[in-house]
């Protein structure tokens, strides 16, 4: 590749996010009445649900903060990032110090889940909302709720998750990576105060590693666990966790932990990719024996956005030229298949031969996130390779 191939890409890259994807979630999801934002947009827009997901909430508030953050001229974006983060400051959180997992257009509280991943993604928000507003409630409130989830994390039964006698002792890829993540975002590069999180962390992730890659699930032993769930294979989770470790792996400058990162990205797509159709399958199982997931063949357009960046990532570092074609066949297949020119913004669900099998834009899990977060890290990559060439 030339500096002419690679500035022709961050252009391309640019005019989807700029010219479609933001312009999509600002023309139809702000809610300019009630506060917060619509998340459940049809294929033009249109909504075809009121129901509002925290998830999705604290994502956009991260999304546009960090939108302003590289943008200042751009106060649209602050402004945006506001209406988000003050909805859910005001109505996300129960007495208890969880998060509902999803709200009334006004903001009652709906639905919880037996799980962290609410409170992530409203700390994530806040945090950043906080750090580029200038208003430290929110910073305050996002390390609050921090301490919450470690509490939940140490203490599952306060999710309210029953454990009976035959429940398999398994310990989940989503936490330690989730937290990785979170721990990067809040503290940025004053992260020595989390230094045992971040071993922690570290270790667990680790005892998920098996030929190469990093299954969902591991029996508390660091033994494979003999069953569906502890087989499971899910593609995207994994390159998504492998740019992670990348990123800690530069902070920390450690090299061999890059290494392993890279091992995992590289090995989990050449296990994830669709030979015969194209794309990433959504779910395997690691001794190929059938998933049980229903869905397990389909192409979903997040594992495609984090592959995407991970290897432009990884050739950032490298410069080795199987890394940089595993990109442009990523992107080849991406950008083929889940834009839509008329309406903008992305198709999130395909079949496997690469048909769109749910025409909506944004649901209870796709938001204004992984498209645009996978593209403005792009952009930022592009940006330096095209000053080093």
């Amino acid at each position: 590749m030339n500096k002419t191939e690679i500035v022709t890409l961050k252009n391309e890259f640019e005019n989807e996010l700029y010219g479609s994807v933001i312009p999509f979630w600002i023309n139809h999801s702000i809610d300019n009445v009630n506060g917060g934002y619509y998340n459940h947009l049809d294929k033009d827009g249109s909504i075809y649900d009121k129901t509002k997901n925290t998830w999705l909430l604290g994502r956009q508030v991260w999304m546009f903060s960090k939108l302003f953050r590289q943008n200042q001229t751009e106060k649209k974006y602050l402004e945006i990032a506001k209406i988000g983060a003050d909805f859910l400051l005001n109505n996300a959180k129960t007495n208890e110090g969880r998060v509902y997992f999803s709200l009334t257009e006004k903001g009652a509280p709906v639905s919880i889940q037996r799980k962290i991943f609410s409170e992530c993604f409203y700390a994530l928000g806040l945090s950043e909302y906080g750090k580029v507003s200038g208003d430290d409630r929110f910073i305050k409130e996002a390390k609050y709720m921090m301490g919450n989830i470690w509490e939940l994390i140490e203490s599952p039964e306060k999710l309210g998750r029953p454990v009976y006698n035959g429940t398999p002792k398994l310990s989940s890829l989503a936490i330690p990576m989730i937290m990785l993540n979170l721990i990067e975002e809040i503290a940025e590069n004053d992260f020595s105060s989390y230094s045992k999180e971040i071993d922690s962390c570290l270790k667990k992730i680790r005892l998920h590693y098996y030929e190469g890659m990093l299954i969902e699930n591991i029996g508390e032993d660091g033994k494979l666990h003999d069953s569906s769930s502890g087989r499971l294979l899910n593609p995207g989770h994994a390159i998504e966790a492998g740019w992670f470790l990348i990123h800690w792996a530069q902070k920390l400058k450690n090299k061999e932990l890059l290494n392993f990162s890279s091992d995992i990205i590289r090995n989990t797509f050449l296990r994830g990719w669709d030979n015969e159709f194209g794309g990433i399958y959504y779910f395997l199982d690691i001794e190929e024996k059938s998933p049980i997931q229903l869905e397990w063949d389909m192409k979903l357009w997040w594992p495609h956005c984090e592959s995407l960046y991970a290897f432009l990532l990884l050739y950032s570092i490298t410069k080795r030229e199987d890394d940089w074609k595993n990109f442009i066949k990523v992107k080849e297949y991406t950008f083929n298949k889940f834009p839509d020119k008329k309406n903008g913004e992305w198709f999130g669900y395909l079949n496997r031969r690469g048909e769109i099998t749910h025409r909506f834009k944004g649901g209870p899990y796709k938001g204004c996130f992984h498209v645009p977060r996978a593209l403005l890290l792009s952009i930022n990559i592009l940006e330096k390779l095209t000053e080093e060439n």
